[in-house]
C-alpha cells in the first residue's frame, strides 16, 4: 500500500505539471498533448482506485465506467440521444464507430472522484447516485466548451452556452445515473481517508480549470460557470471530509 501511495502521489504531481504546461504546447501538438493528459489522469485515478479498493474491485469500477460511458457515446453519435447530435473529429486518436477510445478513458478517470464527492455529500443513501451524477456533469461545464473550441467534436446545432446545447448536460446526467446505479452495489461504502486521493483529483480539477479559463484562456464565462458548478459540490464535500476526520 505504501508503494501504491507513492506511485499515486508521483502521478498526481506529474498530472499537475502536465496540465500547467499544456497552455504552452504549440497548437500542432495539442492533440497529442491532450491524449497524453487524459492517459496520465486515467493512470492517476486508476492507481488511486487500486490502492483504495484493491485490484479486482478497481478494475470492475473503472471497467464499468468506461463501458457505460462508451456505450452512451456510441448511442449518442449514432442517434443523437441522450446528448444531442454531435460528431467527433480525428483529433482524439483511434475511433470505434466514430467514437475515440479516449472518450471511454475520460468517463473512467473522473467517475471515482465524482462518486467520492457524491458520497461525502449524500452518504450511503439513495441520494448518492444522483449527487454523483451531478458532480460528474459539473465537470463537463468546463470540458465541453474547451473541446468544442479546439475542434475535438462539434454539435449539429449550437447551444446558448459556448455553443453547447442543454441536451448535452441532460445526457451527462442520465449517463451518470446509469453509471452510478451500477456502482452502488459494487462500492456503496461511505468515503473514508483512503478516498482522499479521489477527492483531491476533483478539487484539483475544479481549481485548475477555473484558474486556466480565467487567466490563461481568457474565458471568464466558462471560468464562472464551471467554477460555480464544480465548486458548489467540491467545497461542501471537502468540508464534510474535514468534519469526519476531526478528532
Amino acid at each position: 500500500m505504501a508503494r501504491s501511495g507513492t506511485t499515486f502521489h508521483a502521478l498526481f504531481a506529474s498530472l499537475v505539471v502536465a496540465q500547467l504546461a499544456y497552455p504552452a504546447v504549440p497548437a500542432a501538438r495539442q492533440p497529442q498533448a491532450t491524449r497524453g493528459v487524459v492517459a496520465l489522469m486515467l493512470a492517476t485515478s486508476a492507481v488511486d482506485a487500486v490502492r483504495a479498493r484493491g485490484t479486482r474491485r478497481a478494475l470492475a469500477l473503472l471497467g464499468s465506467a468506461a463501458g457505460v460511458g462508451f456505450a452512451a457515446e456510441l448511442l449518442g453519435t449514432a442517434t443523437g440521444r441522450p446528448f444531442g447530435r454531435y460528431r467527433y473529429s480525428h483529433r482524439l486518436g483511434l475511433r470505434v464507430r466514430g467514437v475515440p477510445l479516449a472518450a471511454a478513458a475520460a468517463w473512467a478517470m473522473m467517475a471515482r472522484p465524482a462518486w467520492t464527492v457524491g458520497g461525502l455529500l449524500a452518504g450511503r443513501g439513495a441520494l448518492r447516485v444522483p449527487a454523483s451524477a451531478i458532480a460528474l456533469c459539473a465537470w463537463d461545464v468546463f470540458l465541453d466548451p474547451r473541446m468544442v473550441r479546439d475542434g475535438y467534436w462539434e454539435w449539429d446545432e449550437e447551444g446558448r452556452y459556448e455553443g453547447v446545447p442543454a441536451s448535452n448536460y441532460l445526457g451527462w446526467l442520465l449517463t451518470g445515473l446509469v453509471l452510478f446505479a451500477v456502482w452502488s452495489p459494487l462500492d456503496g461504502r461511505r468515503p473514508q481517508a483512503r478516498d482522499d486521493g479521489a477527492l483531491g483529483l476533483y478539487l484539483w480539477t475544479w481549481i485548475g480549470e477555473t484558474v486556466a479559463n480565467a487567466v490563461l484562456w481568457r474565458r471568464p464565462r466558462v471560468a464562472l460557470a464551471g467554477g460555480v458548478a464544480m465548486g458548489a459540490l467540491a467545497l461542501p464535500a471537502a468540508l464534510a471530509r474535514l468534519r469526519t476526520s476531526a478528532p
